[in-house]
């Protein structure tokens, strides 16, 4: 949510913000604006809408050459999505520019205090607020770095702020709480973004920045501090991606190069993860082999799409671990009184690391004395440095807002935590262990080959384009599937959709069924005899009242051809990964028929990338 640039160096300052900000659109933001300063003169320029909005400002209101500057993209919280709010904000001299990312939640009360002071304010947002006290802080400090350290020391909320000053054409300065802010670091150059794809076109290597900490950011250097001034612990690491990675590479849109991506980002994920002896290794793991022994009872927080692949972990701690597990929804988490325990492992899912919803489930963790395993794509990010132990993906940049090979990634890291759980507590001898990591090595080659079949499925969508609503049916790790699914169609084609176990089909959402009603059903294996015999008779039921049935089963599944309008097949696979492979027809289906529609599918409505306020 929200993209931020800042930079210092001796390039145009105004090109590398604005090709910034470019590379974060993906964030999700509905308006855009930039600060350059040169000869101590500060200007601003800032649209509602998209970049391109911005551009053309750009184009008729001439800002000076200056070499520091920083820019934002803005996903609206208080105030509308205008021009007036748009960021940066400026104090009543206009000497003091500021960007923000997140919710001051006190700033009602900041902003009272500033008024009575007679500043005069002059837009709706939270954000405004910190450059009027900037200023204040400024009259008594003359020290940016210092006012910026009072002010956060002020106020309550998560946030990240970066902030320019006309006196110093040499001074970024950024600083965040429970948001992210990364730098990078160039030769004679350094950078402030929201995520390393703002600058990676420059540098590649990079500083984490801790909770609390303020950032100077000079040609010369960076120094980082705590809110006290102390000289604060930094992290510095390299990005293994390069820009290319986060450009399209030929592909109308980025979801359509992530879809594409998923075989080498599954085969990127289960790289190094085997030892010399043969068993499973987790190196970024963490927690001891006692530590886990120990565990009785599993939790796993996430939101969205990571939750879906919380669900299907369960299935797999479950099944090869032996342990109980429970899946719930981050935003729920710790407004329900959990019961947590030494003994209890958190497990939490996000892409970004960001995911305020996810963070603030782990504190609430941290304080019950669990232990904390976190999943995560996004080296450097908030989430891994929170937890006792990480599992990194290694999906590569994800670009486009709904996720797509960040999930099956997610997927592979669930396995294999699951699979390592089993061999550390003995529920399944080493061999066991070894041949299921085999057969999950099998992975990208049949993710492959399904994506060699798609255009079927294409031609369903496109076909599809003018339905109000869609229905999903699985069964297992089917059901899961079903509502990651459903929730694709939402995102991207605007359009009703919902997943549905299948057994509970007649326990009310058959109610739904009318003629020429697509409803799509995941058929679990055949070697699931039982379950697979159910959902044929849930799609006999469903046609039987005129139901579409769009039905994806395993290559050469004959038992279900009689009953489906259209059939999608896909390879064989143990039933535990079969998630591997039906989810992909989903992704293609919803990204072909919201392009049918007409739809942005990397951009879509009223969506970020990563939500990183509650």
């Amino acid at each position: 949510m929200c993209g931020i640039v800042g930079y210092v160096g001796e390039r145009p300052a105004l090109d590398v913000v604005v090709e910034g900000l470019a590379r974060l659109e993906y964030r999700g933001y509905d308006s855009a604006g930039v600060a350059v300063l040169a000869d101590g003169a500060l200007a601003t320029a800032k649209r509602a809408g998209k970049l391109v909005n911005l551009r053309e400002a750009l184009a008729e209101q001439t800002l000076p050459a200056g070499t520091l500057g920083m820019g934002h993209t803005r996903w609206a919280t208080h105030g509308a999505p205008n021009d007036r709010n748009a960021h940066p904000h400026t104090d009543c001299g206009g000497n003091v520019a500021v960007i923000h990312n997140g919710i001051i939640e006190n700033f009602a009360a900041l902003r009272a205090e500033l008024e009575e002071g007679g500043h005069k304010l002059r837009s709706d947002t939270d954000t405004e607020a910190v450059a009027h006290m900037l200023e204040d802080e400024l009259a008594s400090t003359g020290d940016l770095a210092e006012a910026m350290r009072k002010v956060c020391r002020r106020l309550e909320g998560a946030f990240t702020l970066v902030a320019v000053h006309a006196g110093d054409d040499d001074l970024v300065v950024g600083a965040r709480r429970n948001s992210p802010l990364v730098v990078g670091v160039g030769d004679g150059e350094n950078f402030l973004a929201s995520d390393v794809a703002a600058f990676i076109a420059h540098t590649r290597d990079a500083i984490e920045l801790g909770q609390d900490q303020v950032v100077e950011l000079r040609k010369a250097g960076v120094t980082v501090t705590d809110l006290e001034g102390r000289p604060a612990e930094t992290k510095a690491y390299h990005v293994d991606w390069d820009v290319s990675a986060a450009e399209k590479g030929g592909y109308d849109y980025f979801m359509l190069k992530e879809i594409a991506e998923q075989p080498r980002a599954v085969a990127d994920t289960l790289l190094g993860r085997i030892g010399a002896d043969g068993r499973l290794t987790l190196d970024e793991m963490r927690i001891s082999d006692r530590e886990l022994r120990e565990v009785d009872k599993i939790i796993i927080v996430a939101c969205g799409t990571s939750y879906h692949a919380g669900l299907i972990a369960k299935y797999a701690i479950e099944h090869w671990a032996g342990l109980p597990c429970e899946v719930e929804l981050a935003s729920e988490f710790r407004y329900r009184d959990p019961i947590l325990s030494r003994t209890t492992l958190v497990i939490a899912i996000s892409q970004s690391g960001e995911t305020m919803d996810a963070l603030m489930a782990v504190r609430h963790a941290r304080e019950q004395h669990a232990k904390l395993l976190g999943i995560c794509n996004v080296n450097g990010s908030t989430l891994p440095r929170e937890c006792d132990g990480v599992l990194y993906t290694h999906a590569g940049p994800e670009i486009a807002v709904a996720s797509t090979k960040a999930f099956l990634t997610q997927l592979v890291a669930v396995y294999l935590i699951a699979l390592y759980i089993a061999q550390v507590r003995g529920t399944k001898f080493g061999d066991e262990v070894f041949a299921m990591i085999q057969l999950l090595a099998q992975m990208p080659e049949k993710v492959d080959e399904v994506l060699g079949t798609m255009e079927p499925v294409r031609e369903l969508a496109r076909s599809l384009a003018g339905e109000k609503s869609v229905l999903f049916l699985g069964r297992h790790v089917g059901f899961p599937v079903a509502l990651e699914g459903a929730l694709k169609l939402k995102e991207l084609a605007y359009m009703h959709a919902e997943g549905f176990a299948a057994g509970e089909l007649k326990h009310g959402p058959i109610a739904l069924i009318e003629p020429g009603l697509p409803v799509i059903v995941v058929v679990p294996p055949r070697s699931r005899d039982v379950l697979h015999d159910k959902i044929v008779s849930n799609i006999q039921e469903i046609r039987a009242r005129g139901a579409r049935t769009i039905v994806i089963a395993e290559e050469g599944d004959t038992s279900v051809e009689p009953y489906a309008d259209t059939l999608i097949g896909v390879p064989a696979v143990p039933t535990l990964f079969q998630p591997l492979v039906t989810t992909v027809p989903l992704q293609v289906f919803a990204c072909e028929l919201a392009t049918a529609k007409g739809h942005d599918v990397d951009q879509p409505r009223n969506l970020a990338k990563s939500v990183t306020v509650e």
